[in-house]
């Protein structure tokens, strides 16, 4: 059979383990011999380790429910127990440089916001878990050569361990990694690709394996169906196609292996059966470079977060840092409801975090209103709310988008209000995409009018201008939000530009969004 990721054909020497359950299989079914099939013979350092164990002592007709209560109880023992009550992991938030222009990152935030809607999300799966006692941090960095301002997390996986620089994304859930079967991997760059050929740990699921379910599958080229899932475990690999806004795609293998990562006071951590994908097949935009993984942080059951809720807590946060500074300053990620016990702000303020029915993957708020220099503008309340019949409204926080969206009735308002107040010398022509541009000089900033959203729970988030107002040519900043059609998606996006400076918490456990300007120093 024709490897369908255009992975290469390698030997594979079955072990004894496996030998066995094909016995067991040809003593109820008559002779059969198996073929040999492209995945096993890609993995075939993992042919002992690949199979679960549950899968040699169960019968393959198990009842669906049991096959889930077992996948459940394989995901509370996620994490080994080394951790105390008071660890969390801290994770460094990375940007890559140089930063997109100002019509670059409109372009890529366009394309991605126009697709949200038909993106792929996995649902939500609902399961209570009682209090876990500890908690994760990791470093962020910004990644602007494989997208609009993307930032990056460096991940250890596998065992021993390679590193690799994820995209860090709250607008998606899967966690993947370019992944290559080359024997001699010298080739490769640092942290651009996993080797499951170097990880004794790596074992892809089965395809009738219960965690197949939460991911998306290729559709078979003759039929608008999946390929069918032939129940052997030498010949069944769960195969995914993971589909983003931005129209690039990630497909290959659904896979899981151990994440190692550095606790704040228990030292090394083994998150144990990470579900990622081990994608062979990467597709990306015309003019855009390819991603090499992403780290997704969405709301769904197979993202970063949800696994590691199982151990350290349903929060993570992150701050992430002026793009201009030079060099950049280093942001983190904090996974773990003991980091936001010891570290958030007594100031930090909170909204209602909300969920839509048909993305249940997305982080939504509810605005209420906006304001030019403490001035109310008379915008009808409805253009930002969520239709949760139809899907259509609201505002996502975006880490992968770099500008802000904004209903079109409440951006002309702004654009004509900020307008009113500028002196006219220092409105200046910019790119034509942009509706209101300045000029950049240091006077000229200052008058920059102030911009606030007020949010239901009685917050308000106002950023400073260099949040919404971007280097757009030399010597010109322009405004760097767009309106965005009820026509179209129809929801706003408040982008990573906006959040700079902002200590960002996502209490995913009480529902609820929290911000501050002064968490950043201590995150």
């Amino acid at each position: 059979m024709p490897c369908a990721l255009g992975c290469p054909h390698l030997p594979l020497r079955p072990s004894s383990h496996v030998k066995r359950i094909t016995t067991d299989v040809t003593s109820r079914h008559g002779p059969h011999r198996p073929k040999q099939h492209t995945w096993s013979r890609l993995f075939l350092p993992f042919s002992k380790v690949s199979l679960s164990p549950l899968a040699n002592v169960l019968p393959i007709r198990i009842q669906n429910h049991t096959m889930f209560f077992l996948f459940l109880l394989i995901c509370w023992s996620s994490f080994s127990s080394d951790s105390r009550a008071e660890d969390y992991v801290k994770l460094p938030v990375f940007r890559q440089s140089p930063f997109p222009t100002a019509r670059e990152a409109l372009a890529l935030d366009s394309v991605r916001l126009s697709f949200f809607s038909s993106s792929s999300s996995i649902s939500n799966a609902s399961a209570s878990h009682p209090p876990p006692p500890a908690a994760l941090s990791a470093p962020v960095v910004s990644g602007a050569s494989s997208g609009a301002g993307q930032f990056f997390v460096d991940l250890h996986l596998g065992t021993p361990p390679q590193r690799l620089r994820l995209v860090a994304d709250t607008g998606s859930d899967l966690v993947w990694a370019r992944c290559s079967a080359c024997r001699d991997c010298s080739r490769h760059p640092p942290v651009t690709a996993f080797f499951p050929r170097h990880s004794s740990s790596f074992r892809p699921y089965h395809c009738y394996h219960p965690a197949c379910r939460l991911v998306p599958h290729p559709r078979s080229s003759s039929h608008d169906a999946a390929p069918p899932c032939r129940r052997q475990p030498l010949h069944s690999p769960c195969r995914y196609r993971y589909s983003y806004a931005d129209r690039s795609s990630s497909a290959g293998f659904f896979s899981r292996d151990i994440a190692t990562l550095n606790s704040t006071s228990a030292g090394i951590l083994r998150l144990h059966s990470l579900p990622f994908g081990c994608a062979f097949n990467i597709t990306s935009p015309a003019g855009s470079e390819a991603p090499r993984g992403v780290l997704g942080l969405g709301r769904g059951p197979i993202s970063f977060p949800s696994r590691a809720a199982r151990r350290f807590g349903d929060v993570f946060s992150y701050c992430l840092m002026d793009y201009t500074l030079s060099p950049p300053p280093t942001s983190f990620l904090l996974i773990g409801a003991a980091a936001h016990t010891t570290l958030a702000p007594k100031n930090l303020s909170f909204t209602p975090l909300l969920t839509n029915p048909l993305s249940p993957t997305f982080y939504y708020v509810r605005v209420l209103g906006v304001s030019v220099d403490s001035e109310p503008l008379r915008v009808d309340p409805s253009v930002w709310a969520l239709d949760h019949a139809t899907g259509i409204g609201g505002t996502v926080v975006d880490s992968g988008t770099t500008l802000s969206f904004v209903p079109e009735a409440a951006y002309r308002k702004i654009v004509r209000a900020m307008t009113r107040r500028l002196p006219p010398p220092a409105i200046v022509r910019g790119p034509p995409e942009f509706d209101l541009c300045v000029n950049a000089s240091a006077e000229a900033t200052k008058r920059v009018p102030r911009l606030a959203f007020r949010l239901l729970g009685g917050t308000e988030l106002a950023p400073p201008a260099g949040n919404y107002f971007i280097d757009a040519a030399d010597g010109v900043r322009c405004l760097a939000m767009q309106p965005v059609s009820t026509a179209g998606p129809g929801f706003g996006v408040i982008g990573n530009l906006m959040q700079q400076g902002f200590l960002l918490v996502f209490d995913r456990r009480a529902h609820r969004l929290g911000f501050s300007r002064t968490g950043c120093t201590d995150a």
